[in-house]
């Protein structure tokens, strides 16, 4: 079969671009960003497409042709600078099934998610459940998946915050108002988008791909814990509701910069709501439940990469908030006292013109550098920016005043850390 994947290269989808390629199926992958997907499926074709672009049947008519199924994987948690949630999953999602059904594409596998509905809490679960009810009023082979918390291999949005969350010395306990979390492993879930697309099981039903128990987020976190191997956190921190509102709210600020961050209102939200389905009629068709959060960390052997992944995931914020201020202030300070600034020049004979330009340049290059690390855009090429204008700074410092390498404080020395920091920083420039 020629099967079309939609976010061929998400979490779910690049799990399903691997099954069906497995499978001796013809896969082609679409989505926004298709460049490293091309380099990790090399055997799939790849559409680099925005789909919340197409917004009429007509959009997809060239895109669709050829293909015997189509396997939609893709979503955004939340608006932001590069997500319209409603754009991507509730309105292309109805060209998207009408194009398929004047093309008499028949054979149609929604992702959608664990309590998607007209009334959920966020408009991620709104839309899934505006684009599961338009599939399910056409007349096609239509079969609707519904996840929930998906645990994989790689780290992908909720699971880089468990992951973070178990790599500190502190349980956080207390939490208001959580209820019960479903998980099911990607595996699972690519094995029933296979089966689905292969005519494995009864089409036009929706089935909830979840484990059979639910846990708190306290309790999936102390699972992951000891997945990493590191024994129970020695503190507790009771967490209040005020406070946990706080830092999810941050993280919306910080969604404003460009960064998918998980810690955003709409996902405490859907984490105080739970994740609870209902596996019996998967169960059913399949002969056997699906694994467990046990079972699923079983089957994901960790070692020393998941353990720096795990305690870099949470520092990596701090470094470029580190990074950001210090040369701000840098900034700020030089221009606050110019003139001593000038100084540093003047009394090494460098005439006051050249070094009044030079120090106002220099001070635009650290507040520019100080305020591009923050944007997602901009922060690979605002990191490699701080150290190479470091270099800079040494060079011609060197050049004047060559002494100050052996200054009592440092005043050389010290800038050697900040260059490695923001190295590191562009180090840990990928989010996906």
């Amino acid at each position: 079969m020629r099967i079309l994947v939609l976010g061929g290269y998400g979490l779910i989808g690049s799990a399903v671009v691997s099954r069906c390629l497995a499978a001796g199926h013809a896969v082609t992958g679409l989505g926004r960003d298709v460049r490293s997907a091309r380099w990790r499926h090399p055997d799939a074709d790849w559409i680099a497409c925005d789909i919340a672009r197409l917004a009429e049947p007509e959009d997809w008519t060239t895109i669709l042709t050829g293909f015997d199924a189509v396997v939609n994987c893709s979503g955004a948690l939340r608006d932001g600078p590069r997500d319209d949630v409603r754009a991507v999953q509730a309105v292309a999602m109805r060209a998207l099934f009408a194009c398929c059904r004047q093309m008499g594409i028949r054979r149609i596998v929604q992702v959608s998610a664990v309590g998607a509905s007209p009334d959920a809490p966020t408009e991620f679960m709104r839309s899934k459940a505006e684009a599961d009810a338009a599939l399910c009023a056409l007349d096609l082979d239509w079969v609707i998946l519904r996840p929930g918390l998906v645990v994989a291999p790689v780290s992908y949005g909720a699971t880089g915050l468990i992951r973070g969350l178990a790599s500190l010395p502190v349980a956080f306990t207390r939490m208001p108002s959580l209820r019960p979390i479903q998980t099911v492993h990607v595996q699972d879930v690519a094995g029933a988008v296979l089966l689905a697309v292969e005519g494995g099981i009864a089409v036009r039903a929706q089935y909830d791909l979840v484990e059979d128990q639910g846990h708190t987020l306290p309790d999936i976190v102390a699972a992951y814990r000891a997945w990493l191997g590191r024994p129970p956190a020695p503190l507790a921190l009771p967490v209040s509701s005020w406070l946990l509102r706080a830092g999810f709210r941050m993280g919306d600020l910080v969604g404003r910069l460009g960064w998918r961050t998980p810690i955003r209102i709409t996902a405490l939200r859907q984490i105080e709501a739970g994740i609870d389905g209902d596996p019996t009629a998967w169960e059913r068709v399949a002969g056997s439940p699906l694994s467990s959060l046990s079972e699923s960390l079983r089957r994901m052997p960790s070692g020393v990469q998941e353990r720096w992944f795990g305690r870099l995931w949470l520092l990596k914020p701090a470094i470029l908030a580190t990074l950001s201020l210090f040369w701000l202030l840098s900034g700020l300070i030089a221009l606050t006292h110019l003139d001593a600034a000038m100084a540093a020049m003047t009394d090494h004979g460098i005439d006051a013109v050249t070094a009044r330009v030079t120090v106002l340049a220099g001070i635009f290059v650290d507040l520019a550098l100080g305020a591009a690390i923050l944007v997602r855009r901009t922060m690979p090429l605002a990191a490699l920016g701080m150290a190479a204008m470091t270099g800079i700074y040494l060079f011609f410092g060197s050049a004047i005043a060559a002494g100050l390498w052996l200054d009592p404080l440092g005043a050389y020395l010290k800038t050697l850390p900040g260059a490695m920091l923001a190295l590191v920083a562009y180090a840990l420039a990928d989010e996906r």
